[in-house]
């Protein structure tokens, strides 16, 4: 792809790095910003370095946020005695987009993965062992996709906290095995949430 202008070619390039985006929609894009005014340009470069400077972790829950609880572990009304454990944010915002589940959630940020060098001490596990251990959680939700890598992450952290007096359940099983969470309608996520089991059954029919 040939260029006039090395401030385009730079552009372009830089845009074509995100998921998803090739070249040619990169500079549909980049002329499309071309197009607007300078003020819209700079708003959305200023607001892309405001969210990269200034955003940080929920430090109760580890979910993105803009203060040190997320709107969702400050709010009063939810129930932080249930835990539902995802892997990133995207699933928490396909959680909520259900409007089906009123408690808190742990934010994993991945999966154990040994094949991509992932393992339990890469993620957010000892947090929530540690959660459990102070004994005011009553239930936690595995709500990672049904993947293999899921059901590790799944049983690893269940045989953590075997021992302790909690409720362990799992999704139902609406969501077909090996898809990911984000992915999933809000109807049969929402289905899924309501309709949980326990963990334990999950075991048995795999």
């Amino acid at each position: 792809m040939e260029f006039s202008s090395k401030l385009l070619e730079n552009a372009v390039n830089e845009m074509a790095q995100f998921p998803g985006i090739g070249k040619r929609t990169a500079l549909r894009l980049v002329l499309h910003l071309l197009k607007q005014p300078k003020e819209h340009t700079h708003q959305l470069s200023q607001s892309l370095l405001q969210m990269r400077d200034e955003i940080i972790f929920c430090k109760n829950c580890h979910n993105i946020s803009d203060k040190e609880l997320c709107e969702i572990c400050a709010n009063p009304n939810r129930n932080e005695k249930s835990i539902c454990v995802v892997e990133d944010i995207r699933d928490v915002m396909a959680i909520e987009n259900t409007s089906q589940f009123k408690g808190h959630y742990h934010v994993l940020g991945g999966k154990i993965s040994p094949m991509d060098g992932i393992g339990p001490g890469d993620l957010n596990v000892q947090s929530l062992v540690d959660k459990v251990a102070a004994g005011t959680i009553e239930e936690l939700i595995f709500a990672l996709s049904s993947t293999l890598e899921g059901d590790t992450t799944n049983f690893f952290i269940f045989k953590q906290i075997e021992n302790y007096n909690i409720l362990t359940t799992t999704i139902a099983r609406g969501i077909s095995v090996g898809d990911e969470l984000e992915y999933a309608d809000e109807v049969t996520l929402g289905r899924s949430i309501v309709n949980r089991i326990p963990f334990e059954n999950s075991l048995k029919s795999n």
